[in-house]
């Protein structure tokens, strides 16, 4: 046990101003880690992570054991919509689907709360991240995610974000629309209104059920063994909600490739082994597209006063950054 942090165990805020959110101190992050019943050596790494803060921390254990905290930013999620997260990432590892599941904590639960800030911890996951997805490699990502989705139209969720034209994509446009430069926004928001109309046209709510909502290549990591073939794991469920199960496909496939169509095929070769698939979904994957480029902007302006945030994305809010962005919209509508 860490006897210098025990000891500072009720020391820690009882609140947070967003300023301190965005540069969690080491003694921090150690002391809520400790505090919920996980002892570490003092070695600590902050991770990648845009959105929350994520951190690796060594156990104090003989096998030299790590956990990765991920502290959830302030006024995102409430806790039952990280509950939900949490208990559908339980669903599929009892039936023992690939997918990092949160650990339970000394107060028995996977969320505990330190200075109004929610933190759950993982099992560090020793995978890599695929170069490259092969036509094989897709068969495989099919039928993992066909069983995911299995488990998620078993129930509803309450709590979480719905995945449309109206819910994500009307907020984002009132988000973006005063930042929009000029000479540019008449065309910007006709296309943004062409995609939306065709999501809020489309889309069947009623068909809608639990899936990843992020599940890009980044969110895709391969456990090598030796003698053994490659497993696939899905990670970061930040995103999780309700939505379209073609959501969680169009983000794997190379869309400015010439070989697309064998890429889907690979894909829905896996998935359709283990659930069925209405293919007329494929026709939403372009308005897909242009409701996540709508939401990724907005996200960024609305995490502006994030210090970090201007680093990440010196280009954000140029008239050249717009350009981009429109021109990347209409690409979804051809």
């Amino acid at each position: 046990m860490n006897c210098d942090y025990m000891t500072k165990m009720n020391q820690l805020p009882s609140d947070l101003s967003p300023e301190q959110f965005y540069k969690l101190t080491p003694d921090f992050v150690i002391q809520a880690v400790e505090s919920s019943g996980f002892f570490v050596t003092g070695e600590y790494l902050q991770l990648n992570s845009y959105e929350n803060r994520v951190y690796r921390l060594s156990l104090e254990n003989p096998l030299g054991e790590q956990v990765i905290a991920k502290f959830y930013r302030p006024g995102r999620w409430s806790k039952d919509a990280i509950q939900e997260e949490h208990d559908f990432l339980d669903e599929l590892n009892q039936l023992g689907i690939h997918a990092v599941a949160p650990l339970r904590q000394k107060n028995g639960k996977t969320i505990s709360e330190h200075a109004g800030i929610y933190c759950a911890l993982f099992k560090k996951f020793v995978g890599r991240m695929p170069q490259e997805l092969s036509l094989s490699d897709l068969s495989k990502l099919g039928r993992l995610i066909a069983q995911v989705h299995n488990v998620g139209a078993a129930k509803k969720s309450k709590y979480r974000p719905i995945i449309d034209g109206e819910h994500m994509g009307r907020a984002a446009l009132n988000v973006v629309s005063p930042r929009l430069p000029s000479s540019i926004k008449e065309r910007y928001l006709n296309a943004a209104d062409e995609i939306l109309d065709w999501l809020e046209s489309d889309l069947d709510v009623s068909r809608f059920q639990r899936i990843h909502g992020d599940c890009h290549r980044g969110n895709v990591l391969m456990l090598d063994q030796a003698g053994k073939p490659p497993e696939f794991f899905l990670v970061d469920f930040d995103d999780f909600g309700m939505g379209p199960v073609v959501q969680d496909f169009w983000m794997l496939f190379r869309h400015d490739e010439d070989d697309i169509d064998d890429e889907v095929s690979a894909f829905l070769s896996g998935y359709t082994e283990l659930r069925d698939f209405d293919e007329d979904q494929l026709e939403l994957m372009g308005p897909l597209r242009g409701l996540r480029i709508l939401h990724y902007a907005a996200w960024i302006a609305k995490r502006w006063n994030d210090p970090s945030f201007p680093q990440i994305f010196p280009h954000f809010d140029t008239e050249a950054y717009w350009f981009d962005e429109l021109k990347a919209l209409e690409s979804t509508l051809s």
